[in-house]
């Protein structure tokens, strides 16, 4: 769900069969993700609308309720992507948010994010890729072959925006994936720190930098460790003040939201590298071999220059004799 819209998502899925006692098959399996976007926005009755009366309790719950989301934006950050299809080489644009509205002013932090190839929200379960850990560590980020990051400034404070290579996982028949993420919603006042934060690692410095705060909250992304031992963790350690008819946010309002089907196009095998709790590859079209009518187009078209040569060259010679 997102401010806009009320998003279903499906996936349409083909699996090739071959008759009994054929030993071939003519077509590859495909699965296609769809999805249905409807506006938020109007009545959707086809009643007339009735007015009742509703328990305080019933408007408290409601308007206290954080609505979360996660969607992917365009290369240019200007609107949500149309399609969740990429190639190896791309880029994942992905935007966090938190609706704010009939709350006090809020910010938001992305705590985790975890790559899958099914719908899980058991990370103990396999096979699993870490892009986001220890509250904010852009983990994906250190990675060789990887410039993800967290973009830097935010736009609002109830959204965070941040970017991630493409990849797909190795040794997997499917080349479908889903990210899933931890968001949580602090109070406006709440002080960066090693729990409230989103740190990007720059491979150039060899160090980490926060898009709020000082680089020293990053540090702990090197141990692991963001919350030490016995130390509780403090939302909104500044204080917390309620907005004129505006409900206050919870101390640990959090969710955790699904990000997918992302189709990937690409192969990997020879450039897969060993990461966290699976294997991915970043492999772009760029690195396949040369294919064979690549090879034979240049072989023709060099074959044709060397013909025009060699006849301009004739020519030459035959007004030369002539003469």
């Amino acid at each position: 769900m997102t401010p806009d819209w009320l998003i279903y998502s499906t996936n349409l899925t083909y699996s090739p069969t071959t008759a009994r006692g054929v030993p071939i098959m003519r077509s590859s399996p495909a699965v296609v993700p769809i999805q249905c976007f409807y506006p938020r926005l109007g009545n959707v009755s086809s009643q007339a609308i009735k007015p009742t009366w509703s328990p305080f309790s019933t408007t408290v719950s409601s308007e206290e309720r954080l609505s979360f989301s996660l969607r992917l934006m365009n290369d240019d950050w200007t609107g949500p992507r149309q399609f969740m299809f990429y190639n190896l080489g791309e880029v994942f644009n992905i935007e966090a948010s938190v609706d704010a509205t009939n709350h006090v002013d809020l910010i938001l932090f992305v705590d985790r994010c975890v790559a899958s190839t099914t719908v899980t929200q058991d990370f103990s379960s396999g096979p699993l890729y870490n892009i986001i850990t220890t509250n904010g560590c852009l983990v994906d980020g250190t990675q060789d072959d990887a410039s993800s990051a967290f973009r830097s400034p935010r736009i609002q404070p109830n959204k965070l925006q941040f970017s991630v290579d493409a990849f797909r996982f190795v040794e997997e028949d499917t080349s479908v994936i889903y990210i899933t993420c931890d968001l949580r919603a602090a109070p406006l006042t709440q002080v960066p720190d090693p729990v409230n934060k989103a740190c990007s690692y720059s491979k150039s410095t060899s160090s980490w930098s926060a898009v709020e705060g000082s680089s020293g909250i990053c540090q702990c992304c090197n141990t692991g460790s963001c919350n030490p031992p016995g130390q509780s963790r403090v939302w909104g350690s500044s204080g917390r003040q309620r907005g004129l008819g505006k409900r206050d946010v919870a101390p640990q309002e959090h969710s955790q939201i699904l990000l997918g089907p992302l189709l990937i196009a690409g192969t990997g095998s020879s450039a897969s590298r060993q990461t966290g709790n699976s294997q991915a590859s970043r492999k772009t079209a760029e690195s396949r071999p040369v294919e064979l009518w690549v090879l034979v187009a240049v072989a023709s078209v060099s074959l044709v220059v060397v013909a025009v040569g060699v006849i301009a060259v004739g020519k030459c010679l035959l007004k030369r004799f002539s003469h």
